[in-house]
Protein backbone atom coordinates (compact mmCIF):
# COMPACT_ATOMS: atom_id res chain seq x y z
CA UNK A 1 0.00 0.00 0.00
CA UNK A 2 1.59 3.43 -0.71
CA UNK A 3 0.71 6.37 1.55
CA UNK A 4 0.81 10.04 -0.40
CA UNK A 5 1.12 13.28 1.10
CA UNK A 6 1.50 16.78 -0.33
CA UNK A 7 4.47 18.94 0.42
CA UNK A 8 3.54 22.85 -0.42
CA UNK A 9 5.56 26.15 0.64
CA UNK A 10 4.18 29.27 -0.13
CA UNK A 11 6.33 31.45 -2.38
CA UNK A 12 8.66 28.82 -3.45
CA UNK A 13 9.93 29.33 -6.93
CA UNK A 14 9.69 26.27 -9.40
CA UNK A 15 13.27 25.75 -9.41
CA UNK A 16 13.77 24.99 -5.25
CA UNK A 17 10.61 22.89 -5.62
CA UNK A 18 12.61 20.88 -8.56
CA UNK A 19 15.97 20.51 -6.42
CA UNK A 20 13.62 19.61 -3.21
CA UNK A 21 12.11 16.82 -5.72
CA UNK A 22 15.42 15.70 -6.80
CA UNK A 23 16.82 15.38 -3.46
CA UNK A 24 13.68 13.53 -2.06
CA UNK A 25 13.89 10.59 -4.96
CA UNK A 26 17.21 10.03 -3.45
CA UNK A 27 15.63 8.29 -0.39
CA UNK A 28 14.57 4.89 -0.68
CA UNK A 29 11.09 4.14 -0.69
CA UNK A 30 10.45 7.72 -1.68
CA UNK A 31 8.53 8.67 -4.91
CA UNK A 32 7.68 12.19 -5.88
CA UNK A 33 6.30 14.58 -8.18
CA UNK A 34 5.42 18.33 -8.84
CA UNK A 35 1.78 19.36 -8.45
CA UNK A 36 0.94 21.73 -10.99
CA UNK A 37 -0.49 25.00 -10.12
CA UNK A 38 -4.13 25.48 -10.85
CA UNK A 39 -4.71 29.15 -9.94
CA UNK A 40 -6.09 31.09 -13.04
CA UNK A 41 -4.56 34.80 -12.32
CA UNK A 42 -1.10 35.06 -12.44
CA UNK A 43 0.51 35.81 -9.48
CA UNK A 44 4.46 37.27 -9.61
CA UNK A 45 4.58 35.63 -5.85
CA UNK A 46 3.36 32.25 -6.29
CA UNK A 47 5.59 29.20 -7.71
CA UNK A 48 4.77 27.82 -11.17
CA UNK A 49 3.92 24.59 -9.26
CA UNK A 50 1.47 24.46 -6.12
CA UNK A 51 3.54 21.64 -4.28
CA UNK A 52 5.07 18.10 -4.17
CA UNK A 53 3.25 14.73 -4.29
CA UNK A 54 5.44 12.16 -1.83
CA UNK A 55 4.29 8.65 -2.28
CA UNK A 56 5.89 5.68 0.03
CA UNK A 57 6.45 2.81 -0.96
CA UNK A 58 6.19 -0.79 1.05
CA UNK A 59 10.22 -0.99 1.02
CA UNK A 60 10.35 2.26 2.99
CA UNK A 61 11.66 2.16 6.68
CA UNK A 62 12.35 3.83 9.56
CA UNK A 63 15.38 5.78 8.01
CA UNK A 64 14.16 6.61 5.17
CA UNK A 65 11.45 8.39 6.51
CA UNK A 66 14.12 10.08 9.17
CA UNK A 67 16.14 10.72 5.98
CA UNK A 68 12.62 12.43 4.42
CA UNK A 69 11.91 14.26 7.23
CA UNK A 70 15.50 15.91 7.55
CA UNK A 71 15.43 16.86 4.05
CA UNK A 72 12.16 19.13 4.53
CA UNK A 73 13.81 20.59 7.54
CA UNK A 74 16.83 21.44 5.30
CA UNK A 75 14.39 23.15 2.64
CA UNK A 76 12.13 24.71 5.70
CA UNK A 77 15.39 26.24 7.17
CA UNK A 78 17.22 27.56 4.03
CA UNK A 79 14.28 29.36 2.80
CA UNK A 80 12.89 30.40 6.16
CA UNK A 81 9.46 28.47 5.56
CA UNK A 82 6.70 27.73 8.03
Amino acid sequence: MNLQEQIAFTGLPLAVYREMAAHLRQVFGVEVGLIPQTSVEFDYNQSQVSGLWVSWTPTADGESRERFKQIVAYYQNRYELL
